[in-house]
């Protein structure tokens, strides 16, 4: 039966070659960034070079489908922020913890932080999901400033600005939450506990 764009369904092999494919990805990705050549994905994911590029013709193909997930990622951590703070969590709090969980994932993944630094600007094939992303922000913000726990001149493009420019791997991890307390620092009203 074919898919909503007109596609027959994938054999069971298919799948498995695509399932492969975006698992060595993955992980050459989150080691080395967009540097992971074609080749040795398709090395890594056990399959021929030709195979990989049926199922993404392009590298761009690839690494938009890595930075896909890792979008939906980010997102999981968004909407559990919003949903703390409309269960009556604090919105600093939660703005924290969604900083600081994005903060270890860009760490210790590269495709964390080149999906964060690469849809900064919202103009990209993905700005339907930067918009979504833009108003779970603003509600965080609202709610901060309403317990006036933010800066009045705080903005919603001010924590895009502090997620497209969180460190990655290039900073040790203790380097890497300091820098985020001296970013939450000059947002908030109030100092945050260690």
């Amino acid at each position: 039966m074919p898919d909503h764009a007109g596609r027959a369904p994938l054999r069971a092999d298919a799948v498995r070659n695509r399932a492969n494919i975006l698992r060595a990805a993955r992980t050459l990705i989150a080691a080395r960034g967009e540097q992971a050549g074609m080749d040795e994905i398709a090395r890594e994911a056990g399959v021929a070079v030709g195979t990989l590029y049926r199922h993404f013709p392009t590298k761009a193909d690839l690494v938009g489908a890595i930075v896909a997930e890792m979008i939906e990622r980010v997102f999981s951590a968004l909407d559990a922020a919003v949903a703390r703070v409309e269960a009556g969590g604090g919105a600093l709090a939660a703005i924290t913890d969604l900083l600081r969980e994005i903060s270890e994932a860009a760490g210790t993944d590269r495709a964390v932080k080149e999906a964060l630094v690469n849809r900064a600007d919202g103009t990209h094939p993905y700005a339907e999901l930067d918009q979504r992303a833009r108003d779970g922000l603003a509600r965080l913000v609202a709610a901060a400033h309403a317990e006036g726990t933010l800066r009045d001149d705080v903005t919603t493009e001010d924590l895009v600005l502090i997620l497209a420019t969180l460190p990655g791997d290039e900073l040790p991890e203790p380097a890497r939450r300091r820098w985020l307390r001296l970013a939450l620092r000059g947002v908030t009203r109030e100092d945050l506990p260690d």
